[in-house]
């Protein structure tokens, strides 16, 4: 429970893509929970957060964009999100601010806080991958932020270093559910037969990035089929892409399955031999699913050409870099081919060795993030309040007697 005053807790939350919406989905409940009913909260976000009680001040497909030459076209509509974010808040006057991952969106709002003099509590859930590119961005971060919640634990020192505290939480991942879905039920639920051969595709949660996969994973499919003879073909996605996706995969091997949801995409994942999957966070639930997988991502060239510039790291998957070694098959850029991911989806279906490596890499991986621990989002949760609470009692003591 929060102390250092009475008031009700009120807390504006930015989450700018999918992924941050459903750790801020998590964590307003988390909040709930430590809270109570009293909490009150507003902001922006996307279905997850909604389910959650928050009304989103703009809709999440206008900010849920990857890629320097991305951005750059809806620059002028970002930017005037972020104005409406700053007014919000300012006429408001929530407890704190949270900004969560998509640190694009949610840092160009916190530095105009700053700019505007705003003394609230900013905080941060999900570190930029400074230790990966632009080590200066922890030194940024420091000037305008209070506090860092980080899901990898090696991530505080990094930020601790430029004199931002930092504390880590443990990574969501764990209580997603990924681990428990049914595939009996998903079976049941798609009418497939229990012999059926099963593949899960994630082309991505943004628009930009799914219409440039799509057709490359399709691809891939087409060049899997003659080597592994028939199978069916689950492809969760998100409601901002969800027609995007539906009507590009029609034509694909497979008979796909477009499923919406977090519970009929952990059905897949329990009822698949393999998934190939557009490389982020979802890796992390793979793991967690204990499902073999290989990862994708391409950008628009001049921005992959930057990013090959910048990288202080030859691997950007989650799991690679957890373990400090290439378990999970990276195929980025120019790399990410029709033929190269299915030769590594066929690899994955086919021989039993690498896939009991697989899986036993990803169980280490879920030891290391904390599985059967605290809550991440509760540990979330919990600092929140406590600077919340810090701040009330600081306030009462700093005021002037009458």
């Amino acid at each position: 429970m929060i102390a250092g005053g009475d008031a009700a807790p009120f807390i504006f939350l930015i989450a700018g893509e999918p992924s941050g919406d459903v750790l801020g989905g998590a964590l307003i409940a988390a909040l709930r929970n430590r809270a109570g009913d009293r909490l009150r909260v507003a902001g922006i976000g996307g279905e997850c957060m909604a389910q959650q009680g928050l009304a989103s001040l703009v809709p999440l497909s206008d900010l849920a964009v990857a890629g320097v030459a991305e951005v750059l076209p809806r620059a002028p509509r970002i930017l005037q999100r972020v104005r409406e974010a700053v007014r919000a808040i300012r006429e408001l006057r929530p407890d704190a601010v949270v900004t969560i991952d998509s640190s694009g969106f949610s840092w160009r709002v916190a530095h105009r806080l700053r700019r505007n003099g705003e003394q609230l509590p900013l905080i941060h859930y999900v570190a930029p991958m400074v230790w990966a590119w632009r080590p200066g961005r922890a030194r940024r971060m420091a000037r305008w932020y209070d506090h860092l919640l980080a899901l990898l634990p090696f991530e505080p020192s990094y930020f601790e270093r430029s004199g931002l505290a930092c504390t880590y939480v443990g990574h969501p991942v764990i209580e997603s559910g990924a681990d428990r879905g049914d595939a009996a039920r998903f079976r049941v639920t798609c009418g497939l037969a229990s012999d059926e051969l099963v593949l899960t595709v994630l082309p991505g949660s943004r628009g930009g990035e799914v219409k440039r996969l799509l057709p490359i994973f399709g691809a891939a499919l087409r060049q899997l089929e003659p080597m592994i003879g028939p199978f069916r073909v689950a492809v969760p996605t998100v409601e901002p892409v969800a027609d995007i996706v539906s009507a590009a995969v029609a034509d694909w091997p497979g008979r796909p399955i477009v499923l919406r949801g977090a519970a009929a995409k952990y059905d897949a994942f329990a009822a698949s031999r393999a998934a190939m999957a557009a490389s982020g966070t979802v890796a992390l639930e793979l793991a967690l699913a204990r499902l073999p997988m290989v990862v994708a991502y391409r950008l628009n060239p001049l921005t992959e050409a930057w990013l090959n510039r910048v990288l202080k790291v030859r691997q950007v998957n989650l799991i690679n870099l957890i373990l400090g070694r290439r378990l999970v098959p990276e195929l980025l850029g120019a790399q990410c081919t029709p033929v190269r991911l299915a030769d590594a989806l066929a690899e994955l279906v086919r021989d039993e060795r690498v896939r009991s490596t697989h899986i036993d890499g990803y169980d280490e991986v879920m030891r290391r993030l904390g599985a059967g621990s605290l809550s991440p989002s509760r540990n979330a949760a919990d600092r929140i309040l406590a600077i919340i609470a810090g701040r009330r009692r600081s306030e009462i003591v700093t005021e002037p007697e009458e």
